[in-house]
């Protein structure tokens, strides 16, 4: 039973994989059953039944996913182009549909969004993966390294992590107008609470570009700061990236327990190495380092 049950799963898991590989193609219910190798007769019930959401509703949210990240944080697509991208033959169809979903239209969401229900959106989205695209880690996933002094750039983020998203967007353009790209300034992420504190106002992370040059803040909260050398243990996190709770709890609960080793005075923090929607979410890559002595 327990095989079966797997391999169920996996099919589905292929699906999700193959809507975020796809999302500029047709998602029909017979292309996705197929990609399953289900009967087209019962996929759109199996996959409501698995993700608590129709198969149209979970296409639909993963391209209107993608848009909203395109309009909040680039400048170079036209709105006509991204609502195009995400399936709507008009732009005034996807404005209506935006604007249903998120109350803004798709240029005002661009010039000042409004994260909160963005948030309240994409709730059900990220529920639906949680179900099946929890990636299980071993103790072969860990490796121990020396990782030199970093100076970095700062900007602080304190208080409820639903206001998160515009801190985000506040870092990367600050970071453009630097022209510190992260694929010659790698980000990091400081984790200086847990992700979700007993008190929202208590969340704080501190969001970083490494730099080692003067530090020019444009009237952003931004400082010079530096992320320690030395023994770290590194876990390697593909896919879903968006959520590192699960790769964090592994490290603190099984591995350090197992390992002997003892952690360090600084706190756990991840590089990106790749970004959605530059990639597909399931093509994200970050690392995750646990300081040791």
């Amino acid at each position: 039973m327990k095989a079966a049950l797997q391999t169920y799963q996996d099919r589905m898991r292929r699906v999700l994989d193959h809507i975020d590989r796809h999302l500029d193609h047709d998602l029909d219910l017979d292309t996705l059953s197929g990609v399953a190798a289900f009967s087209k007769f019962h996929f759109h019930r199996q996959f409501s039944a698995t993700f608590g959401l129709s198969v149209h509703r979970y296409v639909q949210l993963a391209r209107m996913k993608r848009a909203s990240h395109q309009l909040a944080y680039t400048d170079a697509q036209r709105v006509t182009d991204i609502a195009i991208e995400a399936g709507y033959d008009a732009p005034d169809a996807f404005a209506r549909a935006f604007r249903q979903r998120f109350g803004q239209s798709p240029s005002s969401f661009r010039k000042s969004p409004d994260w909160e229900p963005w948030l309240a959106a994409f709730g059900p989205l990220d529920n639906a993966r949680s179900k099946l695209m929890q990636t299980t880690f071993t103790r072969d996933d860990v490796t121990i390294r020396d990782v030199p002094t970093t100076k970095v750039a700062i900007m602080e983020h304190r208080g409820d992590p639903a206001t998160l998203q515009a801190t985000l967007q506040r870092f990367i353009a600050w970071r453009k107008a630097a022209g510190l790209h992260p694929r010659t300034n790698p980000t990091f992420n400081v984790w200086r609470s847990e992700r979700r504190p007993a008190s929202p106002a208590d969340y704080s992370v501190d969001l970083c570009v490494d730099t080692d040059r003067a530090i020019v803040a444009n009237g952003e909260g931004i400082k010079a700061g530096e992320i320690p050398g030395g023994r770290c243990a590194v876990l390697r996190v593909v896919g879903y990236t968006n959520n590192l709770e699960p790769a964090a709890l592994y490290l603190y609960r099984d591995w350090l327990p197992a390992s002997g080793e003892e952690a360090r005075d600084f706190p756990i923090y991840c590089q990106r190495l790749s970004f959605f929607p530059e990639v597909p979410e399931h093509e994200t890559v970050a690392e995750l380092f646990l300081p040791l002595k």
